[in-house]
């Protein structure tokens, strides 16, 4: 199955009745397989005659709402990709080809009314309601979309799973959106003109909705602040908060002025941080977690899924490793700085970077942290090193400290050399 297309439907019979057969003529000269899913909460329209005549599988939503409708829908999708659009013939089946044929540019294709080229008819009120929520969502919440709010969309399967969604209302598009970017999903826009439905009536209610899009814009906010974003660290180098923005352009600063930064380099822990996007051609970014990776696709860079516990290298293959903001959230033991120094070459570098829990700056700093930012890095931390104890470890390991340097006198950053050579 190629392709599973998702219809929400509330008493749309009459335009149903137009849509299903338009893109049974769409679809079979795009794909090998394909089913067309409409999610229906009992209409007594017939609806359900409508669905069986034209070749249609009628799901029956379980949770209200227009929300409700697409988690019923995903849930039944069998397709390696799925379509959704509104059955009111606003989101016209001759576009599907063009989605279709852009399947390849993302995870999340979007006909998208606010991009160069595209448009909308719509009343003047409804526009500007429309041009508000969109600035403000992705204004606000960092997110480089244009049309937030558009239900005619074209996703990869893998970007819907694990999702946990909770919208019951037209705010479903935005939690989708903003929950598929925070996993690392790439999301593309192509101008789309809208037009208004066919025949009924709009299913929207202004205040109700209202309400809606602001509980959820306030629980995407913490998720967006939060450490579970692929693009957290990425983010915070442009953070509008300047004491932030400060901290990871000096550890950026810090990083690479103990490399060199035209040869190869291994970052284990890479996250989204904007030090991989600048090492060298040759350079590898290593983390645990998919959505990390999947962000850190924009800087080019070959990608390994894999623990600090157990790098996939062999011995004595690498000249630079970077190690930053990683060893205080694993377990104390030997076997990370095992593993580092069983795939650096005698001479080989490794920059690696932790807080200092031995200075009262950092213990100040990480219970401001928690108290401000609940959701970000600092309740993670493990394990806790000061710069006496980690040099005295590392030298265990056959490392020699060089030089160290802090931020802000709280987070250590130290240069280690592999064995005796100056």
């Amino acid at each position: 199955m190629e392709l599973s297309v998702v219809i929400p439907s509330l008493n749309e019979a009459d335009n149903l009745t137009r849509l299903l057969p338009l893109l049974h003529q769409v679809l079979p000269d795009l794909v090998d397989g394909y089913e067309i899913i409409v999610v229906d909460n009992h209409s007594p329209d017939g609806t359900e005659e409508i669905c069986a005549a034209a070749g249609a599988d009628l799901v029956h939503q379980t949770a209200p709402g227009y929300g409700g409708a697409l988690w019923a829908g995903f849930e039944r999708a069998c397709g390696e990709y799925v379509l959704t659009m509104d059955a009111d013939l606003s989101h016209v089946p001759e576009f599907v080809p063009t989605m279709w044929s852009r399947r390849c540019d993302a995870d999340v294709i979007i006909a998208s009314r606010y991009v160069e080229g595209g448009s909308a008819d719509m009343p003047a009120y409804r526009y500007v309601l429309s041009i508000i929520l969109n600035v403000v969502y992705t204004r606000l919440l960092s997110l480089p979309v244009k049309d937030i709010s558009s239900g005619f969309r074209l996703y990869h399967a893998s970007a819907l799973g694990n999702l946990d969604l909770q919208s019951n209302d037209f705010d479903a598009l935005e939690e989708i959106l903003i929950k598929c970017y925070a996993q690392g999903s790439e999301i593309a826009e192509i101008p789309f003109h809208y037009v208004p439905r066919d025949s009924g009536k709009s299913k929207v209610k202004l205040l109700r909705f209202g309400l809606s899009y602001l509980r959820t814009f306030m629980r995407m906010w913490k998720l967006r602040n939060s450490s579970e974003s692929a693009d957290y660290d990425a983010r915070a180098f442009d953070s509008i908060i300047p004491l932030q923005r400060y901290w990871q352009r000096r550890r950026h600063g810090i990083v690479m002025g103990m490399i060199d930064g035209r040869e190869a380099c291994l970052d284990i822990g890479c996250g989204s941080s904007r030090i991989l996007g600048d090492l060298g051609d040759r350079s590898i970014g290593l983390d645990v977690q998919l959505s990390k990776l999947r962000y850190s696709k924009c800087y080019h860079h070959p990608l390994v899924q894999a623990s600090g516990l157990a790098l996939p290298f062999a011995d004595n293959t690498l000249e630079q490793v970077v190690c930053s903001q990683v060893i205080e959230h694993i377990p104390s033991g030997a076997q990370p700085f095992q593993e580092m120094a069983r795939v650096l070459r005698d001479g080989g570098v490794l920059v690696l970077g932790t807080p200092d829990y031995g200075r009262w700056q950092w213990n100040v700093t990480e219970h401001l942290y928690g108290f401000f930012a609940p959701g970000a890095y600092a309740n993670e931390h493990i394990t806790h090193y000061t710069r006496a104890g980690l040099i005295a470890s590392m030298e265990t390991h056959g490392f020699r400290v060089r030089r160290y340097e802090y931020i802000l006198g709280s987070e250590l950053i130290l240069l280690f050399q592999k064995g005796n050579e100056g």
